[in-house]
């Protein structure tokens, strides 16, 4: 029997104690799936500077991007961004979502603002992350996604995708924004794993809340790791099932 090229090859490495193993496609290029969806609509909420903004209008160039960030200073580079951007596809909003409307104050983390929050720092936090010790208090405006949804002109085109990089503020907002919730797709969530913040989300918390949504667990997009090996915190993808 003829043996193909492929298998003579890799058979010729298992002789010298090697094996060849098929790896799947990078993570961050096709979101653990996500990238094969039809998705016309994201949500970027913790938006900073615009970071994630900038990578997933490279993967989703059609889709609608609403970015939220409270913050005035990186909430001006953000929107100088997208006012740059060609496709006007882009939109801005300087303000907070939560799980009430009013004001409140955020800790804004003058070194390193992308882990501002509006809950404190635990010394864990402080000891992995030193540049998080110097703060200052940031009156901002806060509203739930549900409400800023439902105050839109017209509704959001589906398919829904919804990131949330807040710093421990998770199930809030999830909370504020259950309907929007429910007629999204996926998610992607920066989730601590360490007790980084007081009285953060934990991954339980979130999984749960998310999973009485219609959402399932669908893996790590990325993970940031200790010196010591255990993991701090995690990119986490839900995706709604099928209905």
């Amino acid at each position: 029997m003829l043996i193909s090229p492929k298998r003579l090859i890799k058979k010729m490495f298992n002789l010298v104690g090697y094996n060849i193993v098929r790896t799947p496609k990078n993570p961050t290029f096709s979101l653990l799936g996500i990238r094969g969806l039809p998705i016309r609509t994201i949500l970027d909420v913790g938006s900073n500077k615009g970071q994630f903004a900038r990578h997933i209008s490279s993967l989703f160039p059609e889709a609608q991007i609403y970015c939220f960030e409270p913050l005035p200073g990186p909430y001006k580079e953000l929107k100088k961004w997208a006012e740059k951007q060609r496709s006007q596809k882009i939109k801005t909003f300087n303000i907070a979502l939560g799980d009430r409307e009013g004001t409140s104050e955020i800790l804004t983390h003058i070194q390193h603002t992308p882990s501002s929050s509006f809950l404190r720092t635990t010394s864990v936090c402080e000891n992995l992350y030193p540049f998080t010790k110097e703060k200052l208090t940031t009156p901002v405006n806060l509203t739930t996604l549900d409400k800023w949804t439902k105050n839109l002109p017209r509704p959001l085109l589906p398919e829904i995708l919804i990131k949330l990089d807040v710093q421990g503020y998770e199930e809030r907002i999830i909370r504020g924004g259950q309907k929007t919730f429910i007629d999204a797709k996926a998610c992607i969530l920066e989730v601590c794993l360490d007790h980084l913040y007081e009285d953060q989300s934990t991954f339980k918390d979130i999984s749960l809340l998310l999973y009485d949504l219609g959402y399932h667990y669908a893996g790590n997009l990325d993970q940031s790791y200790a010196d010591n090996g255990h993991v701090i915190f995690i990119d986490a993808i839900f995706v709604r099932a099928e209905n």
